[in-house]
């Protein structure tokens, strides 16, 4: 007898994984299309994001202007990347020599000048919400990682997004700015958090460590009653207090038990001359330490790099003073050696790295000591691996590097591509805590001359 509703044969496995849907925040069709997408359309397994709070200046970086007024181009010379044609600012020597392996972007732009909160929220998801800013809400858009580790947990008992060394705040003292965190799709899809420096001789988080009078038989025969005890009852699928709780439980308990977590944590494993190479200063190793996660199995690492807004890369003031004595080396050193170990373990072609901030700096300097201001008309990012590709410069920005003169992309755009290369659809169905259905990238598109 055939059936009177055609259509797909459903597993029992992908049933199971339905009766999480609405928890999750996915529907039926899209949970079966997101797992073909899963086995066919990734570019990358993992991502890792080198998120430059407060602003980077893409002239004195990524799009030097040797031919502008001084008043313009500034005090940096530029020089040769290993791309013909293509130069960088002189501070990052490393980097250039790495500019074959990635994608540079010179034509990004939004409408957020004001507000940094606003402004990273619109980098790191794509929603353009002007300058409201604020902190991070119940029912912002969520991060990059809290999707993508939705759509695509990851295969070992790892937490599929982590953040660090900061929870970067709006100004010293102020709230956390929004794009970090799970948002709508609830607490459990927040980051797990990593706030100790690993550059410290004593690093290690002794909260994934039994303590030793944790017997750990005992400990999963109490696994076992909170599972029993999480399980019981009718609850309906809008009862998000409960459902959090128990993912926050399950996740806290696997974590614990995780020898894979234990062991990427342990940074004073890797040779001195590697850790050295990366930079011996906070960002430096929390770097490294991001690619000792997604070598374990994260899918995405946010290294957030600035306590708060205007701590680094917010150079109002002494722009060329902080960018050569701190700000460039450090970036230097440890994303090129960050592209050059993936390239090495052969780990590149599956990983995206993106290093990119909010917007980008004024190009005329400022009388406050020679700095640049905010400036979101215009600005730079990198992106490299996992599906983009090499050597490749995508639009251009106009002879003072104030408007973008060609390609111009958006945030929205960009974030589109991310997904896209994580195999994740930018159309993608998510369900806010209502259950009203809300498209996770609906402004922009992936850039399809970046995706190679």
């Amino acid at each position: 007898m055939h059936s009177p509703c055609p259509g797909p044969r459903i597993s029992r496995r992908q049933m199971i994984q339905t009766g999480a849907a609405s928890v999750l925040g996915l529907n039926l069709p899209q949970l079966l299309r997101a797992d073909e997408l899963r086995k066919t359309a990734a570019h990358a397994d993992a991502c890792i994001i080198v998120f430059l709070d407060g602003g980077p200046s893409h002239i004195d970086m990524w799009d030097p202007k040797p031919d502008a007024p001084a008043e313009v181009r500034g005090e940096f010379r530029p020089i040769s990347t290993s791309v013909p044609g293509v130069m960088f600012g002189e501070h990052l020597p490393k980097f250039a020599r790495l500019m074959n392996h990635c994608t540079l972007i010179r034509s990004a732009h939004h409408s957020v000048n004001n507000s940094h909160g606003a402004a990273v929220y619109t980098a790191l998801t794509g929603y353009d919400r002007g300058e409201m800013g604020g902190a991070a809400k119940p029912d912002d858009f969520p991060a990059i990682g809290s999707v993508t580790g939705m759509h695509r947990p990851p295969t070992k008992p790892v937490p599929p997004h982590v953040m660090l060394p900061y929870i970067t705040k709006e100004g010293a003292g102020g709230p956390p700015q929004p794009g970090f965190y799970g948002g709508m799709l609830g607490k459990p899809r927040d980051p797990m958090i990593i706030l100790r420096d690993p550059n410290a001789p004593d690093f290690a988080l002794p909260e994934l460590t039994l303590g030793p009078d944790i017997d750990p038989t005992r400990f999963d025969a109490r696994k076992q009653l909170a599972g029993q005890m999480g399980a019981g009852g009718s609850r309906s699928a809008e009862d998000r207090v409960f459902a959090d709780m128990d993912a926050t439980r399950t996740k806290a308990y696997d974590l614990l038990t995780s020898p894979a977590m234990r062991d990427a944590v342990r940074i004073d494993q890797e040779l001195p001359k590697v850790r050295d190479a990366y930079g011996r200063n906070i960002y430096g190793q929390s770097v490294l330490l991001a690619r000792r996660l997604v070598e374990a199995g994260t899918r995405v690492v946010c290294v957030s790099w600035a306590p708060d807004a205007n701590a680094t890369w917010d150079t109002h003031g002494n722009n060329f003073k902080r960018l050569k004595g701190e700000l460039l080396p450090q970036l230097d050193a440890a994303v090129s050696s960050l592209l050059g170990d993936l390239v090495d373990r052969g780990m590149l072609d599956r990983t995206l790295v993106c290093v990119m901030g909010e917007f980008g700096r004024t190009p005329k300097i400022n009388t406050n000591g020679g700095g640049r201001d905010h400036w979101n008309f215009c600005y730079s990012l990198v992106l490299a691996g996992g599906g983009v590709k090499a050597g490749y410069v995508h639009g251009a920005s106009d002879r003072f590097g104030a408007k973008p003169s060609r390609n111009p992309v958006t945030p929205a755009d960009v974030v589109a591509t991310v997904y896209e290369c994580l195999g994740v659809p930018p159309d993608l169905e998510l369900r806010d805590r209502l259950q009203r259905p809300i498209t996770l990238v609906p402004w922009g598109g992936p850039i399809r001359e970046v995706i190679g």
